[in-house]
């Protein structure tokens, strides 16, 4: 006799997850390709980084959560208060990558992989020497870890964000949004700041760069450094 095993359920953070996966791969095809629309979306979705999504209602036309009120196989309709939380978490991170990228030539959303992290605790570490503890940098993943609650979160992470772009290295913001949906939940800070302290580590354990900080990761993802803001940034 054989059995026929229950189809996998599709948990809320995954939908969330794959939908910032989604939004993001549009935006960053447009943006790099100088499509005028993608241009644009990224210049008003940066003005919502740090902040709340009911602070911006015009961003909303954005950032589109149809998709999140239709159950697919394998999954439940989710409640009120898991929208939200999923709306809100894709906020944050769609707005938080429209700064990451602003007037650079690569994309700054790349997708964590276990030969490539690209996780928040990865991206922090990768900002320090090889070998070396950075102090101040290493703070302010701490602080963005123990923020209250989300708002503060997404402000912390902003400042974090600024200095990844200035560096340019890369951040799973898709990942990220999955997990800011995750840190809204009762004990989901806790989960959260878990993840983030193993991709930390995962990143500081793997063989020191033979190049300078400067130049890292050069040899998989060229690289054109560009600190000034381009005229299609400009607004």
């Amino acid at each position: 006799m054989t059995t026929s095993s229950a189809p996998a359920t599709v948990t809320a953070r995954e939908r969330v997850t794959r939908l910032a996966a989604d939004h993001l791969t549009a935006l960053q095809r447009g943006y790099l390709a100088d499509q005028s629309h993608a241009v644009a979306s990224l210049a008003r979705l940066r003005r919502g980084a740090g902040r709340q999504a009911g602070q911006l209602p015009d961003l909303w036309a954005l950032i589109d959560t149809g998709p999140l009120h239709h159950t697919p196989t394998g999954a439940r309709p989710l409640t009120e208060q898991e929208l939200a939380r999923a709306e809100d978490a894709l906020h944050v991170a769609l707005t938080l990558y429209a700064l990451h990228q602003q007037s650079r030539r690569t994309g700054m959303y790349q997708a964590d992989r276990p030969d490539r992290r690209r996780g928040l605790g990865a991206a922090v570490r990768r900002m320090m020497k090889p070998g070396e503890i950075d102090t101040p940098v290493h703070k302010r993943l701490v602080r963005a870890g123990t923020a209250a609650d989300l708002a503060t979160c997404a402000q912390r992470l902003r400042d974090i964000v600024v200095l990844l772009r200035r560096e340019d290295i890369e951040l799973d913001h898709a990942l990220l949004a999955g997990q800011l949906y995750t840190w809204q939940r009762p004990g989901g800070a806790d989960t959260v700041r878990r993840e983030w302290g193993r991709s930390f580590h995962a990143w500081h354990d793997k063989p020191a760069s033979p190049y300078p900080a400067a130049d890292r990761d050069s040899a998989d993802t060229p690289h054109t450094a560009d600190t000034t803001d381009t005229d299609k940034d400009a607004s």
